[in-house]
Parts: structure tokens; C-alpha cells; sequence
């Protein structure tokens, strides 16, 4: 029997060698490739489009765009535009983002969660080709419709997935999307809590756990030479521990460690601040939320996740040979 698995592509690879690995993938079994949207560098619809473009089964997902950069009326229509290249095979998935960078581009994410609420609400009713008038705090429309004249006028079929970080928002995943995008650097066991607000929030909205997809992000270098995979983990923990603090919040890391690393590292962090302080990173942090090393090692670290609720793990390669990750866990 295979199992669920899928690639997600970032910035580390140039744009046309993603095109080489998401084939690749798709030959060897994987279900899906998610398109990262974080830092100001890559955005995610124009590798999706190209994803879409070069594959036959594959799905692809936003792995995740952010609900405040985009009007409502043109998220609807992006997602409309990629269902027209790859029906039945796009994934939206949507996120809250995160400070300092929001505010650094003159975003006040404020009322996240109400803001959120909105953009699901109206989005999940353009796509089902519905004309909507909707007045909230963040997003008002009156008589809008994603207005096809040319092709396919039936209600798309884009599940809507969160990547939730807070109890509220995780709750309020399982009670309004067809699934969750599950943090990475985190612990195996930081599901179990997950679970149970998806499970909460399910049963808001009179369905069970079962109907929520859960794949989940997981940071995966894969290397013959052990110490090798951990190195190269060790350098992008130093990154994300410093820019996304409320993933180390989630990872159980100490603030006094990431504190350590911001005092170090700028914005954009630079390589050599990156190698400076990479150090404070223990190896027992990448063993524990990270599946890093020998092919034998990551596919161990990679099933502790499915074993605590993740349906489909969404492997991160940040380093290395992206075929040889491919390989590992090929399900063809």
C-alpha cells in the first residue's frame, strides 16, 4: 500500500530545476508539490502555474500564500485561473503571516483571526461561482462573482487549507477548511494538541477529525553522511528560529537561544551571520524537530509524524540532493 507524500520547494533551487524536480516526483509516486510564500523572494503563483504546467497528476498547493496582500476578488480569480490549468489538482493554502515582516511592509495584523474568517467565508463562495455581497471589518464586497465568459462555469473544486499556528486559529481550521497545513520545526507530539482543536473545531460544524486533511511541512535533509544532513539543518534552524519566532514559540525552544541568534543575525540575515551563529543550534533540537541524516534516519523521523496525525508529511529538502530525498521516500 502506498503512502501519502508530497515534495515543497522554497527558495533554495533555481525556478527551472524545480521544474526538473516536481516531474521527477511525480514519477516516483509523490501525490503533491507546495510552493512556499514567506519571505520577500519567491511568490508562490508563478512556480504553482509552472508546476501545474509541466506535470499530469501532481497536485499543487500554496504552501501558504498570506490572507492580507491580496484582494479578495483577485485570490478568487488567481485560484480560478490555476483550476483552469490543472483542474481538480490545485490546492489553496493560507496563512495569517508574521511580524516583524508584515509590519515591516506597513501591514497591521490585527484581529487575525477575524480577518482570516472573512477572506474563507467569501473565497470558499466565488469559487462555488456564487455572487457576493459581504460587508466585515476587513473584507467588503457588493455583487461580486468571478465574472467566466470564456470556459468552464462550475463550482471549482480548490480545497482550502490553513497553515495554523495558534489554538484559535487551528480550531477554527477544523470547523471551516477542508484541511490544515501543520507547522514544520516542530516536535512530533506538538500534533497531538492539534488534533484535538481540529477535532473541536470539526465538531462545531457537525463533522469528525476524519474529515479534516492533515499533511504537514517537515524540514527533511537526506545525506549518505550523517553529519553532513545535520549541518545543513543546522543552518536554516539558525534562520527561521531568528525571523519566525512563533515557530521556535511552537518548537519549545528556549527565547534565551533565540534572543542569542537575533543578536546576531540582520534582516535579511546575510550567510556569514548565519554561519556565525549557527552554533547555538544543539544537534538534539534538529534531531527532535527535523528529519535529518541518513535515509534510514529521516524515513524513521518522518513516520514519528504520520504516527501522530499527519496524513501526508510535505518533505522540505534545504540542502543537498533533492533526488536522492525523492528516492527515500518514493512511493513508485
Amino acid at each position: 500500500m502506498t503512502e501519502r507524500v508530497a515534495l515543497y520547494l522554497q527558495d533554495a533551487h533555481e525556478l527551472r530545476d524545480g521544474l526538473e524536480y516536481v516531474r521527477y516526483a511525480e514519477k516516483r509516486g509523490f501525490e503533491a508539490v507546495w510552493q512556499a510564500e514567506s519571505r520577500l523572494v519567491r511568490d508562490a503563483i508563478v512556480p504553482m502555474a509552472a508546476y501545474a504546467a509541466v506535470t499530469d497528476r501532481l497536485k499543487v498547493g500554496s504552501g501558504v500564500i498570506n490572507n492580507w496582500t491580496r484582494n479578495i476578488g483577485l485570490l478568487a480569480a488567481t485560484f480560478l485561473t490555476l483550476d483552469d490549468l490543472a483542474p481538480d489538482r490545485i490546492i489553496c493554502g493560507i496563512g495569517a503571516w508574521w511580524d516583524p515582516l508584515a509590519r515591516n511592509v506597513g501591514i497591521d495584523r490585527k484581529k487575525p483571526l477575524t480577518a482570516m474568517k472573512e477572506t474563507i467565508t467569501v473565497l470558499k463562495k466565488l469559487l462555488n461561482m456564487e455572487r457576493v455581497t459581504f460587508h466585515g471589518e476587513f473584507v467588503h464586497v457588493d455583487g461580486i462573482e468571478l465574472d467566466v465568459v470564456h470556459g468552464r462555469k462550475e463550482p471549482r473544486n480548490v480545497p482550502i487549507m490553513i497553515g495554523a499556528t495558534g489554538d484559535q486559529m487551528m480550531e477554527m481550521t477544523g470547523e471551516m477548511c477542508d484541511g490544515v497545513v501543520l507547522n514544520y520545526c516542530v516536535p512530533p507530539e506538538y500534533n497531538i494538541k492539534a488534533l484535538e482543536l481540529l477535532d473541536k473545531g470539526a465538531k462545531k460544524a457537525g463533522r469528525s477529525l476524519d474529515d479534516i486533511d492533515r499533511p504537514q511541512l517537515v524540514v527533511c535533509s537526506v545525506d549518505h553522511d550523517h553529519d553532513k544532513a545535520i549541518d545543513t539543518t543546522r543552518g536554516l534552524l539558525t534562520q527561521y528560529l531568528a525571523q519566525q519566532p512563533h515557530i521556535a514559540k511552537a518548537s519549545g525552544v528556549s527565547m534565551d537561544v533565540v534572543a542569542e541568534i537575533q543578536s546576531i543575525l540582520g534582516w535579511p540575515a546575510t550567510h556569514e551571520q548565519i554561519q556565525k551563529a549557527k552554533h547555538l543550534v544543539p544537534e538534539e533540537l534538529i534531531h527532535r524537530i527535523t528529519a535529518s541524516g541518513t535515509t534510514e534516519e529521516a524515513r524513521a523521523k518522518v513516520n514519528e509524524y504520520r504516527r501522530n496525525g499527519c496524513t501526508c508529511p510535505i518533505l522540505y529538502p534545504v540542502g543537498g540532493d533533492v533526488h536522492l530525498l525523492i528516492d527515500t521516500f518514493a512511493q513508485a
